[in-house]
């Protein structure tokens, strides 16, 4: 079975690593003897270890059109020109394996159909928390369970920065300070801190547990790049911790995946994941809760995942399992405003008199009531904290909109989630 690698990078050079070492345990495994084909790469004059030069191309063609290539591997990123590479490879039948999230996130469907269509298969457990192995339970181990919710801790550079405002004080800057010189962070880490990438991993996840059609685009997102220490201390002296949580969940039949900073009672299995790991909750009626923990990242870790799709499909007559498990169940997305939680709210405001019942009055007006109030004063300016009981996000945004217009409030107050208090589940 000859591979075409498209990409050789950390990834890449990961992968050609693992085909070597492991290649008699893979023989004697599986009956098929695995052979690196072409590998296509930028620069062909960077020295890749492990590779025959003679394999090196700058001529996708080289990988794509390669009879013997029956498994087209990219671990290149991005969504051009990987997106027709890989439409390239499923239409002469070659089975892909990929670690793209955003290409998958964006572009699943096609791709899927044109693997259907061509009697090939599309594996792609490295786009979701690299060595956890989440998708291979979601579509095999747990098919016939009905999942009713996922949870995930699932970019680890966003996990390292909390866990170093929560455990070490640091400021947020510091903390992805630390984040860049220990690796874990991207030299432009915007889509992590800023949640997309986490929205990528649950819709794809999202598809895979609900048997339907999620895309980046119907995931509404947020980051923790507005969060403070203060809001770690607050959380802490009230007994939480704060994760950035990626959440999909059935409700009343539709699908509902959001990603968000949330407060975790300390006491939950998530409070616990620190540094630069993933953990996957899985809810379903069968099983209850199992959850999957392990690192996210990195080029071992990621290209074990892509290892084991390449054996999933030796294992795998054509045609058959993956496009079954993900066959569409015409669920509808959620409309993110009926959704059910409790809030966590920091706000400057003006310290005088009557301040707290004319907010308290506004929550009252949309039928959301306050829990706990946290209040600091300093000169003539006090720290409001607010734990807000369970209510739809519709009112809470309502709320938040009259909150901010009162000359009384300073600056943009800081709303957070609060996970297992009354968030909605499945109601049919």
């Amino acid at each position: 079975m000859r591979i075409g690698l498209l990409g050789c990078g950390t990834v890449g050079q990961a992968v050609v690593r693992m085909l070597s070492e492991g290649g008699a345990t893979i023989t004697r495994a599986s009956g098929h003897r695995l052979e690196l084909g072409p590998v296509l790469v930028r620069d062909a004059s960077r020295p890749r270890p492990g590779v025959d030069p003679a394999l090196i191309t700058t001529d996708p063609a080289r990988v794509l059109e390669d009879p013997e290539v029956s498994i087209v591997v990219e671990v290149m990123g991005g969504l051009d020109p990987a997106l027709g590479y890989l439409r390239t490879a499923l239409a002469r039948g070659a089975s892909v394996v990929t670690a793209n999230k955003q290409l998958l996130a964006r572009h699943g469907p096609e791709l899927l159909t044109a693997a259907r269509d061509a009697g090939a298969e599309l594996r792609f457990e490295a786009s979701a928390c690299a060595a956890i192995p989440v998708i291979k339970v979601l579509r095999e181990s747990l098919l016939a369970a009905e999942i009713t919710a996922v949870t995930g801790i699932v970019n680890g550079t966003t996990n390292f920065i909390l866990t170093e405002m929560g455990r070490g004080g640091l400021s947020y800057e510091e903390a992805l300070a630390r984040a860049h010189e220990l690796g874990y962070a991207e030299a432009d880490p915007t889509e992590d801190v800023g949640g997309a990438d986490a929205a990528a991993k649950l819709a794809i996840l999202s598809s895979i547990a609900f048997h339907s059609r999620v895309l980046i685009d119907d995931v509404p997102f947020e980051g923790i790049d507005r969060l403070e220490a203060e809001d770690m201390e607050h959380a802490a002296s009230l007994g939480f911790v704060i994760k950035l949580l990626g959440v999909a969940r059935l409700i009343g039949g539709a699908v509902s995946a959001r990603v968000y900073p949330a407060l975790v009672p300390r006491g939950h299995r998530l409070a616990a994941i620190g540094g630069p790991d993933n953990a996957v909750l899985l809810e379903s009626r069968a099983t209850r809760e199992i959850m999957l923990v392990g690192p996210g990242a990195g080029g071992a870790e990621t290209a074990s995942a892509v290892i084991a799709d390449i054996l999933s499909i030796l294992g795998t007559h054509q045609g058959s399992f993956l496009h079954n498990a993900l066959a569409d169940a015409g669920r509808p997305m959620a409309p993110p405003g009926g959704v059910v939680s409790s809030f966590y709210l920091r706000m400057s405001v003006a310290d005088r008199p009557g301040v707290l019942a004319r907010i308290a009055s506004v929550f009252g007006d949309e039928e959301l009531s306050i829990r706990t109030v946290v209040q600091s004063g300093a000169g003539d300016e006090a720290r409001l904290v607010l734990i807000i009981h369970s209510g739809p996000e519709d009112r809470m945004e309502r709320a938040l909109e009259r909150v901010r217009s009162l000359g009384d409030v300073r600056g943009e107050p800081v709303m957070i989630r609060v996970l297992g208090s009354g968030e909605g589940g499945d109601r049919r």
